[in-house]
């Protein structure tokens, strides 16, 4: 009773309104320093739920415990919290740098965490006389530079591939210095041979050679790719000039080749500055972001991770996350970061950042239309698509409902799941022998029992918009007749003619409310009614896959149906000519024979035995008669 007197006395004194029974702590709380550092709450069973950092860690802890606090996410924090652990540091931004680092080593439960911390590829430059270029999951601080992390590994180690090739850095995996090649240890390979590499191993080339073109290599790692073609150009002028026509050829292959490799990377930016632009996008306790790299203008890399939030979290704190854990690796700082809003402790963090740049870092928040804010708009757009996926996964591994049918109601901005969809192809040779075919497909799956064939009775010759029209009446004018309600999606297999036709019907049979799509063959493109421009969705996403699979079974079931059609009208012809024999005799035969050639040769005993005596008699008369 003794303790809970003192520990209520303190509260009203102090103004907190959370009565803590929990001694140590309160002691802890008087005696918490008007100093820089980083504070960390625990729980009873001594686990890490929040690590803060402060400029006064006194006036920011004590605050948790106030009558004034309203945020849902503090009061629960505060209520699990049972003891309090302090770092002191030189500064703010000191304990801004050991805050990112606690986090990412506990990942609290009501702290923003950055959740798929995958293991992503480095470049790595080794710190050696004549250093190595190549990617690694593993950082070792010995002096080594590091360029990354790499999301997109496959693009990352063709352009290293090929940057190794332009500058000739070596492959192999020794250490070379002056003593080392005046020892002799190690020969020159293959690449040497093959002009994959200079030698160094040898001397071949001085430290000071390779020491340049390994700066240059980097520069072209940094995007600065339009710079280094200059200064080679440069190089082969003065080369040609001192009659140095073998190095100046060289020098040109190395230009044509760094022209193909900067040719590949998009131009997004008209002032060639360098720039990472940052936006994310939260609901609930996802969130996503989407880091684009823009050096000299060109857009050179994309990153996108997807942070956990406890909920209550405003824009300004999670930019600031996001700028600790994406800038808490070894990734080059720009000179300016364009924002969607200024983060929380917006002072801490520019004073961070400089500290780990070669320039003075901004941040940069467009305002007003400009070629910033349409970049800004393009990464924002990113982060929302990879939010909608993350939801989608988890919407997935729930089981609540189809994947990839949330991602096609989302493709297509469709109001309901798209659980039926029809889809319509038309298969004809030369106009001879049209058909049509109906797959149905429920909740993503073939539903065979469904297909529907069409034979095209009204339409002469090739063309597919007069036997669509047919197709759709036929179909959809019976629905009408059975009250039945049209498919979640319509599709039809071609471009804005075939779609045109189709919805012209569908209107006049009174439909008023339906979903209907094209899809082009040959650039996967989507057409919709009344939108002049097609839609493209990326290739990539399951909703693509999907409509691919419907377009291709209808397609195929068409075939297959103008195939059997096509084959019983020219086998059964030669059959049908026969005096006395009609279509399902000639059917019988050519199911029992195989082939006119077998009708032909059988016995009239055995042609008896399939279509009776007296047919198999008028048969055999007929094509040996013909002999």
């Amino acid at each position: 009773m003794l303790t809970l007197a003192i520990a209520e006395a303190k509260f009203r004194n102090s103004k907190i309104n959370v009565w803590i029974m929990n001694e140590k702590l309160n002691t802890k709380l008087d005696g918490v320093p008007a100093l820089p550092g980083v504070y960390q709450f625990l729980d009873k069973n001594d686990k890490v739920i929040y690590v803060g950092k402060a400029k006064n860690l006194r006036n920011r802890v004590r605050s948790y415990f106030q009558k004034n606090v309203d945020s849902p996410k503090t009061k629960a924090l505060v209520k699990k919290i049972e003891d309090l652990e302090l770092i002191i540091t030189d500064s703010e931004t000191e304990a801004l740098v050991l805050e990112n680092n606690l986090i990412k080593k506990f990942k609290p439960r009501y702290n923003i965490n950055l959740k798929d911390d995958k293991s992503y590829p480095y470049i790595r430059v080794t710190n050696e006389p004549y250093p190595r270029i190549f990617h690694t999951r593993q950082i070792i601080r010995d002096g080594s530079k590091y360029f990354g992390p790499y999301t997109d590994v496959k693009n990352m180690k063709r352009s290293l591939r090929m940057i190794n090739k332009i500058f000739k850095i070596r492959s192999c995996k020794y250490y070379i210095d002056e003593e080392v090649i005046r020892k002799g240890k190690i020969k020159v390979c293959l690449d040497y041979h093959i002009k994959r590499c200079d030698g160094p191993c040898e001397g071949l080339i001085s430290q000071e050679d390779y020491g340049k073109l390994v700066s240059q290599a980097i520069k072209v790692i940094r995007g600065k790719t339009d710079s280094i073609i200059a200064e080679l150009k440069s190089e082969m002028e003065e080369a040609a000039g001192k009659f140095q026509f073998e190095k100046a050829a060289e020098l040109r292959d190395r230009i044509k080749q760094l022209d193909v490799y900067s040719s590949r990377q998009k131009i997004v930016s008209t002032d060639f500055e360098d720039r990472d632009i940052i936006t994310s996008a939260f609901e609930e306790r996802d969130a996503a972001c989407t880091v684009l790299n823009i050096r000299g203008g060109k857009l050179v890399g994309k990153r996108q991770f997807h942070l956990t939030i406890v909920g209550g979290e405003n824009e300004t704190e999670v930019i600031a996350s996001i700028l600790k854990f994406y800038y808490g690796e070894f990734v080059e700082v720009p000179r300016e970061i364009l924002l969607e809003t200024e983060p929380s402790d917006k002072d801490a963090l520019l004073e961070w950042l400089n500290s780990k740049s070669e320039k003075k870092v901004k941040f940069k928040i467009p305002r007003r239309a400009s070629e910033a804010k349409s970049l800004l708009k393009m990464c924002k757009q990113n982060s929302i698509l990879h939010l909608k996926e993350i939801q989608l996964q988890k919407m997935k591994k729930e089981g609540n409902l189809p994947y990839v049918l949330s991602a096609l109601k989302r493709d297509l901005n469709l109001k309901t799941l798209p659980r039926k969809i029809e889809c319509f192809d038309i298969s004809n040779l030369q106009g001879t022998d049209s058909v049509a075919s109906m797959v149905v497909f429920v909740d993503g799956k073939p539903k065979k029992s469904l297909y529907r064939k069409f034979i095209i009775k009204s339409v002469e010759g090739p063309d597919d918009f007069a036997s669509m029209q047919e197709v759709f009446n036929r179909r959809y004018s019976k629905l009408k007749e059975s009250d039945e309600p049209l498919p979640d999606l319509i599709m039809v297999d071609g471009g804005k003619g075939q779609l045109s036709v189709a919805t012209e019907v569908l209107k006049h049979l009174g439909f008023k409310d339906f979903n209907i799509i094209g899809l082009a063959k040959r650039l996967e493109e989507i057409f919709r009614p009344g939108i002049s421009e097609a839609q493209t969705i990326p290739k990539t996403s399951s909703s693509l896959k999907l409509l691919q699979h419907v377009r291709d079974e209808a397609h195929r079931f068409a075939i297959t149906f103008h195939k059997q059609r096509r084959f019983k009208r020219t086998l059964i012809t030669e059959l049908t000519e026969i005096k006395g024999i009609g279509e399902t005799t000639a059917e019988k035969l050519l199911k029992d024979f195989k082939s006119v050639k077998q009708v032909k040769l059988a016995p009239a005993e055995e042609l008896g035995k399939s279509i009776g005596k007296a047919k198999g008699k008028i048969v055999f008369e007929y094509f040996h008669g013909k002999e």
